[in-house]
């Protein structure tokens, strides 16, 4: 678990669209929440005990309280499930700080927000900051239909209405012709953000790649999809710690993070399938086997860093920055 949570109060709960609630919490001892950028998420622990990550969906700079929204899963393993039967007005819960691995690129061109479903709660939170910037955005939102697009009211008035377009009831066969249509007049230097289903994020990445570089392309995933078998790696091989010369075992049966708390080193550590974030440590030497779904290309190429509950290692002797 994250080390760092504190207690909220829950505010106000609202029905956003089919199945989708936003939650309104503040801190109980009073204190304004920490400033965050656009696009983080935190750990939210349902009153059933299990943890999610969702997405800040409020103004950033409002720091008495923040918003967050919750799709109930139908295959829910509790965390959605209980945030909307067993959560209302004055319900008190515990939650994380904010982290961020999908961040606005300062010196874009231009933003092209697309967003799918719940997808569009990060978003949310970079057109409030886009527009204080006053900087060039557009905001694309595709749903099934109006009754299944959270915060449709909100994004079709002043100041979003302007910077938004909404696609309702795209059929999977025509969706490649619109994303086309959306990215067709993006300039060079111009970034693109997605959030939403891994389908729909997969073919808005191939959309942007076929117009700008690969690191142009930003998007945040909740979720692990699995992943195509690749070349054999180590069974096992040995992490060590930097600071000591400390080496542990990892096993096949055991993950980093497990390994290292067996000697006492403790990762904080979330969704437990390489997608929040958490558990990110810096390489020093070897060369990671990656399994995460949070890291960009640019990042996986480099090898400076590892997701430690799912990733592994093609060298014998990983060296963490620990």
């Amino acid at each position: 678990m994250q080390a760092h949570s504190f207690k909220v109060r829950v505010d106000a709960v609202r029905d956003e669209a089919h199945g989708v609630r936003s939650f309104v919490i503040s801190r109980l001892d009073g204190q304004p929440f920490d400033r965050y950028e656009p696009g983080a998420h935190i750990d939210v622990t349902s009153p059933c005990g299990v943890t999610r990550q969702y997405s800040l969906c409020g103004d950033p700079d409002h720091r008495d309280s923040h918003l967050f929204a919750v799709k109930r899963e139908a295959q829910s393993r509790g965390g959605s499930r209980s945030l909307h039967d067993d959560v209302q007005i004055g319900t008190e819960l515990s939650v994380g700080a904010p982290r961020n691995l999908f961040r606005l690129v300062g010196d874009a061109s231009t933003h092209v927000l697309i967003g799918a479903g719940i997808g569009i709660t990060p978003l949310l939170s970079m057109a409030y900051r886009l527009i204080k910037m006053k900087a060039p955005f557009e905001l694309h939102y595709f749903a099934r239909g109006a009754e299944h697009a959270a915060f449709v009211p909100l994004l079709s008035r002043a100041p979003f209405d302007g910077h938004v377009k909404l696609h309702f009831g795209v059929e999977t066969d025509a969706l490649d012709a619109e994303l086309a249509a959306c990215l067709a007049g993006v300039p060079q230097g111009a970034h693109v953000y997605t959030c939403g289903p891994v389908p729909f994020m997969d073919r808005v990445v191939a959309a942007g790649e076929a117009r700008l570089p690969a690191d142009s392309i930003h998007l945040e995933r909740f979720t692990a999809d699995p992943q195509p078998p690749g070349e054999a790696v180590l069974d096992s091989f040995d992490v060590q710690l930097a600071s000591t010369g400390q080496t542990v075992r990892v096993d096949s049966k055991t993950s980093i993070v497990e390994a290292l708390a067996a000697i006492g080193i403790e990762v904080d550590t979330s969704c437990g399938e390489g997608v929040c974030g958490t558990c990110m440590v810096d390489v020093v030497s070897g060369e990671p086997e990656h399994r995460d779904h949070c890291l960009s290309k640019a990042e996986r190429a480099s090898n400076n860093v590892i997701c430690c509950c799912v990733s592994r290692s093609r060298s014998p002797v990983l060296v963490l920055d620990l």
